[in-house]
């Protein structure tokens, strides 16, 4: 979800408070979540672009997030109109489309891709240094802000460690395929890669007391208070009620 090519930036969404963009993110996600209309899944999206818009991502930048999200809608629109046997909208043999199935997948989809954007606009674009901070400042556990710090700081070192051993296999003559040797070979990488990922984390930790580490989270990110703030979470709370409530006046009508 991180990605480091987005965090350096002038747009007006990167120079608010960590704090103010997780909520707003949570927020407008959960809302568009429990979104069950198609024409109030189509603000959250008119939302989420404005977002993206204001973060100054490039067309380029926001499809390259959604690529992985389009493999899962696309099972989604093969399997789900095929599942309802009400409203048939095209029928030939045992092959049917119903108008249900279709309505639910373009929600989803809607629904999808809006959280993403969202996601992209307000989070993607901090540091994960500023997330945890801002994490930190909602009273978020400690433990919890320091497994993400340092999942995201090691996973890279954890895969350098495989391809290592998996460079040091081929070396010794290692060539992958559907057999026995293969199998046990992969069960034997896992292992290693364990033990020394366990006797790092013990380095690190060491490391940390050496250093001072007294179980609270610090940081050096200082975000003075200003309006831009205020204004920009009066501004995403206000449209999220909105299109809660005009759904609830929709559906009530």
């Amino acid at each position: 979800m991180i990605d480091q090519s987005l965090e350096n930036g002038n747009s007006p969404i990167h120079k608010l408070d960590p704090k103010i963009r997780i909520i707003s993110a949570f927020f407008l996600s959960f809302a568009a979540a429990l979104c069950d209309h198609a024409g109030v899944a189509l603000g959250y999206l008119g939302l989420s672009l404005l977002l993206i818009r204001l973060a100054q991502l490039s067309p380029g930048q926001v499809l390259q997030r959604l690529k992985p999200l389009f493999w899962f809608l696309i099972m989604i629109w093969i399997f789900l109109p095929l599942t309802f046997t009400d409203d048939i909208l095209f029928e030939y043999g045992w092959f049917k489309i119903s108008y249900e199935g279709v309505v639910l997948s373009f929600r989803i989809t809607l629904k999808a891709v809006s959280i993403l954007l969202i996601f992209s606009a307000l989070i993607v674009t901090m540091p994960i240094a500023s997330l945890g901070a801002g994490l930190h400042q909602l009273r978020a556990p400690d433990k919890l802000v320091f497994l993400l710090l340092m999942t995201y700081r090691y996973i890279a070192v954890i895969q350098e460690e495989y391809q290592r051993l998996l460079r040091a296999a081929r070396f010794r003559g290692f060539t992958p395929g559907t057999n026995l040797h293969s199998y046990r070979t992969f069960a034997y990488l896992a292992g290693m890669l364990f033990v020394r990922a366990s006797h790092r984390a013990k380095r690190v930790y060491q490391a940390m007391l050496c250093r001072g580490f007294n179980q609270k989270f610090h940081t050096l990110d200082a975000y003075a208070p200003n309006g831009l703030n205020s204004v920009f979470l009066c501004i995403m709370l206000t449209a999220g009620t909105t299109l809660l409530l005009i759904e609830k006046l929709w559906i009530s009508s």
